[in-house]
């Protein structure tokens, strides 16, 4: 089939060759890629017509996602086919054409495996997505997984595919031969000097290997409850609850000590603490406080207690512990404790409410004195003229005194 698509190029070859040599290769060349460019068009556009079935989508979705680069390479193709039949052209040049094509081949190849890499890992990844579990740790053990060794494996194949192109051309691949020939010290400064960059992403593989940090995981961060947004091959971007964001070099998670909150269930047991009176009736409080918390829609029915955890010369403490099924919903539940108790403390027992007492002693005795007793009173009392016996200077009294 090749030496017949030849023989129809050096037909159409001869059927101008009324025209200078080079315009008639140029021209060929020009006619070539722009059929194989419509022929690749024409065909995913077939493939997009694909009935509408679980795998005729996933068809779709790969030739969506696989167009352009797919008929860039036909056409690359297409052109290393008739590169022969340009006869216009010198061997010179020829040779320059066919590494140029060569050349972009490999960086649309390139390319073309990096978005085919990425496509399956979303397909993956949204698989997962639609697994709605509360608590899927294995979940986002995959994702961090999946999204971090995506990363390296994007930068490893980039790498690669600029390699193998620019190690196509004889001054590059003699520069990268010498370099290798005296890699002593260009190897130790090139080392020192992306020393951030390789522990960044020798500690991205380990993350995703060892997974101290997950996806959406809840971790604590100079004092700020964070979840983990996002994972990169050198950095993780944590959003805080006001929608702030940190961001970390991935490293940190393996040099320092941090909290996480999720590390082995993303379930978690809220505290709410009410300081209330001795007079306080416990076993009343505690049944309404259970009252409230079964109440509570955001409250996963497996953990509660309330318990007088602490007290002070003015008041004890009561500690109410909840379960919710993760951070966020913990933090909503015991508002909504914290509400609801305070009401009903203030509306069926004012007396647990806290407050401060004083006591009045006799130094003498020790014993308690009542302030209200005129007997016993801590000062005597004040002696005032009744009202209307003094205006003050310049008034009738005043004048009859002087």
């Amino acid at each position: 089939m090749s030496q017949h698509f030849t023989n129809i190029l050096f037909a159409f070859s001869s059927a101008l060759s009324w025209l200078p040599p080079a315009v008639v290769s140029v021209l060929m060349l020009v006619i070539v890629g722009l059929a194989a460019f419509y022929a690749g068009h024409g065909a995913s556009a077939l493939i997009l017509r694909i009935p509408g079935t679980r795998s005729g989508a996933m068809i779709r979705n790969t030739v969506s996602a696989m167009r352009r680069p797919m008929q860039v390479m036909v056409t690359l193709l297409a052109l290393l086919a008739a590169l022969p039949a340009a006869t216009g052209f010198s061997y010179e040049q020829e040779q320059d054409l066919r590494l140029f094509f060569v050349f972009l081949l490999i960086l649309i190849l390139g390319f073309s495996i990096i978005t085919m890499f990425r496509l399956m890992s979303e397909a993956y990844l949204n698989r997962l997505a639609r697994l709605d579990y509360a608590d899927d740790i294995m979940a986002r053990a995959h994702q961090t997984q999946i999204k971090v060794l995506r990363r390296l494996g994007e930068i490893l194949i980039g790498l690669v595919t600029v390699a193998s192109a620019l190690m196509l051309f004889p001054s590059v691949k003699q520069y990268g031969v010498s370099l290798f020939a005296s890699a002593g010290a260009a190897s130790l400064i090139v080392g020192l000097s992306a020393r951030g960059l390789l522990t960044n992403l020798i500690a991205g593989v380990q993350i995703a290997i060892t997974q101290p940090i997950r996806m959406e995981d809840l971790v604590v961060i100079n004092g700020d409850w964070c979840w983990v947004e996002e994972i990169t091959a050198t950095y993780v971007v944590l959003r805080v609850w006001d929608w702030r964001r940190h961001i970390v070099p991935i490293s940190y998670f393996l040099e320092n000590r941090f909290e996480n909150w999720t590390h082995n269930s993303a379930a978690i047991t809220g505290v709410v603490f009410l300081w209330l009176d001795y007079d306080a009736p416990m076993t009343e409080i505690r049944d309404m406080l259970r009252e409230i918390v079964r109440s509570c829609p955001l409250w996963d029915g497996k953990v509660f207690d309330a318990q007088v955890a602490d007290c002070t010369d003015q008041a004890i403490s009561v500690r109410v512990i909840a379960s919710a099924r993760n951070a966020m919903q913990s933090w909503d539940l015991r508002c909504d404790i914290r509400e609801r108790a305070i009401a009903g403390i203030r509306e069926h027992f004012p007396q647990a409410l806290p407050r401060r007492r004083v006591a009045f002693v006799s130094p003498e005795t020790g014993e308690r004195l009542d302030v209200t007793d005129p007997d016993t009173m801590l000062s005597p009392p004040v002696h005032r003229p009744p009202p209307g016996s003094y205006l003050g200077p310049g008034s009738a009294g005043d004048r009859k005194k002087r």
